[in-house]
């Protein structure tokens, strides 16, 4: 069964570990974060970007897939499934079509607009049962189209956003989308617990989960974030074991070019790295 996310990041505020969302990007991919969430006992957040939802025909078919699949495996942990910087219309597509929570990344509009939407989403997602996320500061790189440099959030800004009631807030902390470059200076901490001194209790995310170093994140969780989200280092890792396969020449042998032999070692890759940051993150065994 799925839930909305706010009570399970609630208890991972208080309990200083957090919770992946680990994004998913086809049937393989949600296969293999519900597989590892379920062996591991942790709770799990499936997060889908208007990019991949568009990719999977459309938010109806992916929270048909994911509500099935979550009742075929016999899942019994806590899973979210979750629009990742979601626009104003994405947002209402996935109310719509049965999400548990959404994101409505504003945070590219003037603080007055982003208020304004916010406001009416927070209502909206409330009346409904669903938790929601906002967003201040712009997470650097690119995600769906949409560009940030990676500014660092106004703690006061933060506060205007998490008094209209969202349930958790990600604050630009100088986080990038995807790879990070050789001369990325680091989480910006001084930022981070200005932002939480700012909104209190409010559970925090650090998007762009990839790729920063384990010491930072742990330090990011013991400043008040609750989330981290995780989606290039599991599609690095599925690029490079399909890769690996091809090259050995495997797809050749025997019927090795069964789409569910070809995409076996991606998908054990992906289950293998997902069990490392929910090690990493702390979450094992907090279902």
């Amino acid at each position: 069964m799925l839930v909305n996310a706010k009570e399970m990041l609630e208890k991972a505020r208080d309990g200083k570990y957090a919770v992946g969302q680990f994004n998913i990007n086809n049937l393989e991919w949600t296969k293999a974060i519900l597989l590892t969430a379920e062996e591991l006992k942790s709770p799990v957040i499936l997060g889908v970007s208007e990019g991949a939802g568009k990719y999977m025909t459309g938010f109806e078919t992916v929270a048909a897939m994911v509500k099935a699949m979550d009742e075929s495996l016999g899942i019994t942990v806590p899973v979210a499934l979750h629009l990742d910087h979601g626009t104003y219309e994405g947002c209402y597509k996935c109310i719509k079509a049965g999400f548990s929570s959404i994101m409505f990344d504003g945070s590219h509009y003037p603080i007055e607009e982003n208020v304004a939407k916010t406001t009416e989403l927070v209502n909206v997602a409330h009346a409904l049962g669903l938790s929601i996320e906002a967003e201040v500061g712009a997470i650097g790189g690119e995600e769906d189209g949409v560009i940030g440099k990676g500014e660092c959030a106004d703690p006061a800004e933060c506060k205007q956003i998490a008094d209209l009631g969202v349930d958790i807030l990600a604050a630009g902390i100088g986080n990038i989308h995807g790879v990070y470059p050789a001369n990325w200076e680091g989480l910006s901490f001084e930022t981070l617990a200005a932002v939480k001194e700012a909104v209190g209790d409010m559970p925090l995310v650090l998007h762009g989960g990839t790729g920063i170093p384990d010491d930072q994140i742990k330090k990011a969780i013991s400043l008040g974030v609750a989330k981290i989200n995780v989606n290039t280092e599991c599609q690095l890792v599925f690029a490079e074991e399909t890769r690996k396969y091809i090259e050995a020449g495997k797809d050749k042998q025997g019927k090795g070019f069964d789409p569910r032999k070809l995409l076996a070692p991606g998908t054990e890759a992906i289950k293998a790295k997902v069990k490392e940051k929910m090690e990493l993150f702390g979450s094992v065994g907090k279902a």
